[in-house]
């Protein structure tokens, strides 16, 4: 099991004191939730802040785009560090197109599905993907509660994945605790998104460890 702790529930007054934590913990990437304020009702990092996190991070860049038409964005996420890049298929007019510019400008694409958004949509990109991202709570915000369906879009999507690309990780982003990680796990995600579960805990790095564990 992968773990990507999102910053989007760190402590912003002090950042690279957190990502330093992240740098000597158990995780495995970084993930940096990018919104407009228009595709999600919230505003958080742009390029120049993704720039500075890649400054002191010593581990990879999961780079989340819940923005409007992402594909303007590519090359200048790519500059400011990002090494895994995923899109929403419903802010995607042209998905293929998209996901392609991702991996030719050098990076691994992802495509995330809102909650409502069905597993079947990907029939036709999973095997352009390196990774899919379910979220398992509406977008926009941290700290909300996991929706319980996900169990099944994961089995949904392990599937699928394994008849069209099986080497396309599956990751869940959205209220995940220790309590639901084994579930996902035993369901087919290969990597979890935690924010409020690792930064709201009074020892983050004995989290992380049971949370891949």
């Amino acid at each position: 099991m992968l773990l990507s702790p999102s910053l989007l529930s760190a402590d912003f007054g002090n950042l690279q004191r957190d990502i330093e934590m992240l740098n000597s913990s158990q995780c495995d990437w970084l993930h940096v939730d990018v919104m407009d304020g228009i595709f999600v009702p919230n505003i958080s990092f742009g390029q120049p802040v993704v720039k500075h996190i890649k400054k002191y991070a010593r581990k990879p860049l999961d780079v989340h785009l819940m923005i409007m038409d992402p594909g303007r964005y590519v090359n200048d996420f790519r500059d400011a560090g990002a090494d895994i890049l995923t899109v929403h298929y419903e802010a995607c007019t042209h998905l293929d197109r998209t996901l392609h510019a991702i991996k030719d400008a050098g990076m691994q694409c992802g495509v995330v599905l809102n909650p409502h958004t069905p597993v079947a949509f990907l029939e036709d990109s999973v095997q352009i993907c390196d990774m899919v991202l379910l979220m398992s709570v509406n977008p926009g915000f941290g700290g909300q509660k996991f929706i319980e369906n996900t169990y099944c879009k994961v089995r949904q999507l392990r599937t699928l994945v394994e008849r069209k690309n099986p080497n396309c990780l599956i990751e869940v982003d959205g209220g995940v605790n220790t309590a639901n990680a084994p579930l996902l796990r035993d369901a087919g995600a290969d990597v979890l998104v935690a924010g409020n579960a690792v930064f709201k805990s009074p020892d983050p790095l004995q989290t992380i460890v049971e949370l891949k564990q």
